[in-house]
């Protein structure tokens, strides 16, 4: 039995699918990643189903609503925030319908506080990063919203473990002080690791149930993950420049969720080769081969949205069997 709350060999989606059908992307990730299915999320729907109003939607008592094309933090909440829950509500509808009986683990996301933090406006304009207070404010409405969802998809799903992955894309641009502010001419002061650990933490320990913070970004910041006591970080195998660090983060037991196949790569995505990859990775680090399917789930290596759907089908089915292939190493 895995010390993981997923399934040895596991291979899954980060998140983003081709267009519009929800019924139809849920039954392909159902269909083609029976050990790890997630949530699927539609951002071609338009606004409320893209990255940043999605992941507002979840906030408490923290109304948005989209302004000269930008989400900011509203007065009440109106139209906007009421399409949000309304897609969202679609998508668990069909997870709801289409994972009945279902009882091994599932994935859902939101987007991170980090992330909601350098991307949100404020009413008096300049992205909520600007106002620690606000920060505070962003991060306990957040983990209250998520606990909420969490509860609901196992309201929804009662046999089905629920893991959720807090997409941080922007997070590293935050530790680094490259947030650009309204004009572009200068950048947000940076944030320090403790204090982003600090705020991260605040939505894992909310949200009860185990969190994998997801970023494709350079300079992913594995310390911090490793801090907010996340189980696992989801990351893109290209951007791995050293390997001392991940190396560190596996020996103290964190999980890995390893993007291993480009999600704009046109050609047909080879599963041996995908498995040979993150197998040889592994034997790099100088780890039991035994620990690799236990510890590793497959995946793209960001989201899927820009991909055809034959395409984005053709890299669900190979990661999967790349995960079957790693089990027999």
């Amino acid at each position: 039995m895995s010390e993981f709350p997923w399934p040895a060999g596991s291979a899954t989606g980060i998140g983003s699918l081709p267009g519009t059908d929800i019924a139809e992307a849920q039954r392909i990730v159902l269909g083609e990643l029976p050990a790890l299915p997630h949530l699927p999320e539609l951002p071609a729907r338009g606004p409320g189903a893209d990255m940043i109003g999605r992941g507002a939607g979840f906030l408490v008592e923290l109304p948005v609503q989209l302004y000269a094309g930008r989400w900011q933090i509203a007065a009440r909440p109106g139209k906007d925030m009421r399409r949000t829950a309304d897609l969202l509500e679609r998508d668990l509808d069909q997870l709801t319908d289409q994972g009945d009986g279902f009882t091994g683990t599932v994935k859902v996301q939101a987007t991170g506080p980090w992330t909601l933090a350098a991307n949100l406006d404020l009413p008096i304009g300049g992205r909520i990063l600007r106002d620690p207070g606000a920060v505070r404010d962003l991060t306990d409405s957040l983990g209250e919203g998520l606990r909420r969802h969490v509860a609901d998809v196992r309201k929804r799903l009662p046999g089905a473990t629920v893991l959720l992955q807090l997409d941080e894309p922007s997070l590293p641009a935050v530790l680094a002080g490259r947030v650009p502010t309204e004009s572009g001419l200068s950048a947000y002061r940076e944030v320090d690791g403790p204090a982003a650990a600090t705020h991260l933490r605040t939505v894992v320990s909310a949200a009860g149930a185990p969190v994998v913070v997801h970023c494709c970004a350079p300079g992913l910041p594995l310390q911090v993950v490793r801090d907010a006591q996340a189980v696992a970080v989801a990351l893109d195998l290209s951007q791995v420049k050293e390997l001392d660090p991940l190396g560190e983060a596996i020996e103290a037991g964190l999980g890995v969720f390893a993007g291993a196949v480009e999600s704009a790569d046109p050609s047909r995505p080879d599963a041996k080769r995908i498995a040979e990859r993150v197998a040889t990775l592994w034997q790099r680090l100088g780890f039991p081969a035994a620990r690799l399917p236990e510890q590793v789930v497959i995946t793209p290596a960001c989201g899927l949205a820009g991909a055809t759907p034959a395409s984005a089908r053709a890299v669900l089915t190979a990661i999967t069997e790349a995960g079957r292939r790693i089990s027999e190493v």
